[in-house]
């Protein structure tokens, strides 16, 4: 077999390098970009780049629809926040991104594939194991962790004394981005003593420049799936993008927190993902007049775990599946509509509908129309007081 690798490429500086690098080692490299909402970015800038760089092809897919419609809105309906803040956009791409490599891999008769991730990070985890679990024989290449160039300016010179164009970032910060969302990180942020600053955010207004008044979007769902906003239905891209736009101009979506990374250390985050953020908010204001107690609180130390599986890069494994066949189930009857205000970064529920809602109002209300069995609570409490009470 030709020493052919598949190299998951981004157009900036790490990925850029690698190729003359691998080119060095000897091998034949394909370039590989997956389209995930990255937003400006232009992949006909990107496939010159790649191919100036030397790379003997480049591919591109636009994985949008499939990236939110089996990643993102999987881990809508399971309700997966990583340390109860995280809502995964980085974490769910990898996966995805990996499953393309091995397939292009097979197809292109490659031996290896690469990524650009460093030894520090969760994505190396996330991007090999699922190699390893997708295609076992096949090799796996790091650069970042392998080559003798030790900092970004010793990767700068390297590609200009190769006559290779590339992109060097002005930002202080590590930024990836996807149509879920973005994570942002490095400079400033790393000081955890220090208040985000606001020249960090791209796609949210700060609380300040929210308008007043704020603004009402209802959401549909069917079978715990949105299907539409304010009464017109639409593609989950369309309304992923829509909804980001929304939130962002009313400050939805922002999180600032110290999380634990899979490689063992802390690190400060920033994320943006005002989308998820509403998606996640009437999701759950939908299930809770739907689902019955026990379910809805199991369901709740699922979430969790599920949560820990797409950030510790275990997409692909037996127990997420089980996972998800306990999640559908649940979504089964997760239909109705949510009407929710946006206003000055937060969220708040105007009205849930279901027609397989479990709430009643003659049972909960205390006014007229009552139907509420008063007396029998004190034979409830007596029994299940029973096993405390010792006699």
């Amino acid at each position: 077999m030709a020493r052919k690798v598949v190299l998951a490429y981004s157009g900036g500086l790490d990925t850029t390098v690698a190729i003359p690098w691998l080119k060095e080692q000897g091998y034949e490299v394909i370039a590989f970009s997956a389209d995930v909402g990255q937003g400006e970015k232009r992949f006909d800038i990107i496939s010159k780049r790649a191919k100036i760089a030397g790379a003997a092809k480049f591919i591109v897919k636009d994985l949008r629809k499939e990236f939110i419609q089996e990643f993102a809105f999987k881990a809508l309906k399971a309700h997966a926040l990583y340390e109860n803040k995280y809502y995964l956009a980085t974490a769910l791409s990898r996966p995805l991104i990996s499953k393309y490599l091995v397939d292009i891999a097979g197809k292109e008769g490659a031996n290896a594939v690469v990524h650009g991730c460093t030894g520090k990070g969760n994505d190396q985890v996330r991007f090999e194991v699922a190699i390893k679990v997708l295609a076992p024989k096949l090799k796996i290449i790091a650069p970042l962790r392998d080559w003798e160039l030790k900092n970004r300016a010793e990767e700068i010179k390297y590609a200009r004394d190769r006559k290779i164009p590339i992109e060097v970032k002005k930002s202080a910060y590590s930024i990836d981005r996807n149509l879920w969302g973005i994570s942002i990180e490095c400079g400033i942020l790393e000081e955890i003593d220090k208040e985000v600053p606001e020249d960090v955010f791209l796609i949210t207004n700060s609380i300040a420049k929210a308008p007043q008044g704020g603004e009402y979007v209802e959401v549909e769902f069917k079978k715990g799936l949105p299907v539409a906003l304010n009464g017109k239905e639409m593609g989950s891209v369309e309304l992923v993008e829509k909804l980001n736009k929304l939130g962002g101009k009313h400050g939805i979506g922002r999180v600032d927190m110290v999380e634990n990374r899979l490689v063992g250390i802390k690190s400060r985050e920033v994320y943006e993902s005002p989308a998820a953020a509403i998606l996640y908010f009437a999701h759950s204001e939908l299930e809770s007049i739907v689902l019955d107690r026990e379910s809805l609180h199991f369901k709740n130390i699922i979430s969790q775990k599920y949560a820990e599986l797409i950030y510790y890069g275990l997409m692909f494994t037996p127990l997420k599946a089980s996972l998800d066949a306990f999640i559908d189930d649940t979504q089964k009857y997760i239909t109705g509509k949510v009407k929710l205000k946006l206003e000055k970064g937060n969220i708040k529920a105007a009205s849930r509908e279901s027609k397989f809602s479990r709430y009643n109002i003659k049972l909960a209300t205390y006014g007229e129309g009552d139907i509420f069995d008063h007396k029998a609570s004190a034979g409830f409490i007596k029994i299940w007081s029973q096993s405390f009470r010792g006699s």
